[in-house]
């Protein structure tokens, strides 16, 4: 199979919501304006953010994921833009960032909405202006990735309680997609279940086996807090 079809299987579905959100990431992967995914936690927005890059035209390129809220704070800079030799200590070498590590590709960055309004400042200056400035370095080097971003908070809310940047927010929302939770895609859940129950006895290197009627029943009327995950 190749990385397309692996991206569909991950968000495998076929109810009205779930068709609606593959004709905007359709439209998002033929764009090339940045994309902001909203969903609650395990709707799959690494994996919509894995299908648009797939199916876009920097699809030869690298798909670079950083976890914002999983990096401390001191860090973020240079995991971000990279830094010089010498400086800070611990710095032994020079080491690119992210954004020049993804190349032409795509940097998708999760849990957007974790980040310190400090490092917020100094990304908006980097989507603005395509080039980053290495910790302790002298001049700016040029980036050209795609920026896809997601967040589980409700950023409008964010910005009007003065916690994420308003210029930020505008710079990463040109193009939204929301992320149906699982409870409002229910019609999804056999064929996702199946897709999960095939796949457990590939790698478990046992011969298929089938949900029965009753298993299927309780599924079916879960209220599924964690969506897909």
């Amino acid at each position: 199979r190749n990385d397309v079809q692996r991206s569909q299987n991950r968000i495998a579905g076929d109810s009205a919501a779930f068709r609606r959100m593959l004709e905007q990431v359709e439209r998002a992967a033929a764009s090339e304006a940045r994309v902001l995914l909203h969903g609650e936690k395990g709707t799959g927005k690494e994996a919509v953010a894995h299908l648009i890059h797939e199916q876009s035209p920097r699809k030869d390129g690298a798909f670079v994921e950083v976890n914002c809220a999983a990096i401390p704070e001191e860090l973020i800079e240079s995991e971000l833009f990279g830094h010089e030799k010498g400086s800070f200590t611990g710095a032994a070498e020079m080491k690119p960032g992210l954004f020049e590590v993804a190349g032409s590709g795509t940097l998708f960055l999760d849990e957007v909405g974790e980040l310190p309004l400090p490092a917020q400042a100094k990304l908006l200056r980097v989507v603005e202006q395509r080039e980053v400035p290495r910790v302790g370095g002298t001049r700016p080097i040029a980036v050209d990735a795609r920026v896809v971003a997601a967040t589980n908070r409700d950023l409008n809310a964010e910005v009007a309680a003065g916690r994420f940047r308003e210029d930020l927010f505008y710079r990463l929302n040109v193009m939204t997609i929301n992320l149906p939770p699982l409870r409002e895609r229910s019609t999804d859940i056999p064929q996702l279940a199946e897709h999960c129950v095939a796949r457990a006895c590939a790698e478990g290197g046992r011969p298929p086996m089938t949900i029965t009627t009753e298993a299927m029943r309780l599924l079916l009327h879960y209220h599924w807090p964690g969506n897909v995950r």
